[in-house]
């Protein structure tokens, strides 16, 4: 399979597949904003945080499923991931805690590949070289 056929059917959905996690996520937090404090706070995040967790979350995911500036949203959304599997899922006694650390490690892994390849051909990013 040539680069531009590969880049064309796989990046597009790996850049939803990463992103719709997090945007999801934002959006939760926002009607569930009082117990996300209470958690974020639980292990020693300030809660006035929150705000910008749920626009991190919801506004680089969006430009990653829209490729606009991709690497540097994957970069930024990789490293809130490592932050998060060292803050929230560093229990490695909780095999629950252990399977989310790696999973948020295999996502970081996802969007430092997405830094590496950029958005493809159908994205935003690719429109601004033309």
């Amino acid at each position: 399979m040539n680069k531009i056929l590969s880049n064309t059917l796989f990046l597009v959905p790996a850049r939803i597949f990463l992103a719709v996690m997090f945007i999801m996520a934002g959006i939760s937090k926002i009607s569930g904003f009082e117990g996300t404090q209470g958690y974020m706070q639980a292990f020693g995040i300030p809660g006035m945080m929150l705000p910008v967790v749920i626009l991190a979350e919801i506004g680089l995911g969006i430009l990653i499923v829209i490729g606009f500036q991709t690497r540097l949203a994957a970069l930024l959304l990789a490293g809130f991931t490592l932050m998060a599997a060292l803050v929230f899922h560093s229990n490695f006694d909780d095999q629950m805690q252990s399977i989310l650390f790696m999973k948020n490690l295999a996502v970081a892994g996802g969007f430092l590949g997405l830094m590496v390849a950029g958005a493809g051909p159908f994205s935003l990013d690719n429109r601004a070289k033309s």
